[in-house]
């Protein structure tokens, strides 16, 4: 399996009103580093996983509808708690939808994302494709 990652920034606000979250329950901003892998079982005809600056720009689309949003306002997160873990999967699955269209993309076996919140904590949500 082969796997090529690309990562960017983005920063967010938002709460999470639930006691587990602690001081963290009222309204925050947190920066995030959004590491992006892309999984292929074999390389494509130019001996890549995918053209890097196309991932970059395809995940600089996905993140900007999130970066410097209050999350407690985006209409997708509407009822939900926007944890580390659940951006992960949203940025993961947006990034999936965007492929689908793309002749490379379609032949990708997986997408994972990993978000970094700082260096010593982190999470990742890894995402099976049909390719």
């Amino acid at each position: 399996m082969f796997s090529l990652t690309v990562r960017r920034h983005f920063m967010i606000a938002h709460s999470l009103p639930r006691e587990a979250f602690g001081p963290a329950q009222s309204l925050h901003g947190a920066t995030f580093v959004a590491e992006v892998t892309f999984r292929r079982r074999a390389l494509n005809r130019d001996a890549i996983v995918l053209d890097i600056g196309a991932a970059g720009s395809l995940i600089d689309d996905v993140l900007a509808g999130l970066n410097y949003r209050n999350l407690d306002e985006h209409p997708d997160f509407d009822g939900q708690l926007t944890t580390t873990e659940a951006l992960a999967e949203y940025i993961a699955r947006s990034v999936a939808a965007q492929l689908k269209a793309d002749d490379d993309g379609r032949e990708l076996a997986g997408v994972d994302v990993t978000l970094r919140e700082n260096p010593d904590a982190w999470a990742t949500f890894a995402l099976d494709l049909a390719g």
